[in-house]
């Protein structure tokens, strides 16, 4: 199945690409997708250890069930300023 995925902000910046399309297979949870990322750009197992995670826009646990077609959001975290 194929799976759509979405970076942003500094993992956009890290990694080179906003988007890419990733091959997995049938009923793979959101955590096998992690770890084809982390075979593909080694970088991202320290990039993604603090990322939240959107599964078609909804926020999801790394045993989200993924679909062909799903689109996976990797969230980096915010820092925010205080007063």
């Amino acid at each position: 199945m194929q799976i759509q995925v979405r970076f942003f902000a500094m993992h956009r910046e890290r990694l080179g690409t906003d988007r890419l399309t990733l091959d997995l297979p049938a009923e793979a949870p959101v955590s096998e997708l992690i770890g084809a990322l982390v075979a593909r750009f080694p970088a991202f197992e320290s990039l993604g250890a603090a990322a939240r995670i959107a599964v078609n826009r909804e926020y999801a646990s790394p045993s989200t069930i993924l679909h062909d077609g799903d689109e996976v959001a990797l969230i980096p975290p915010v820092a925010g300023g205080g007063d």
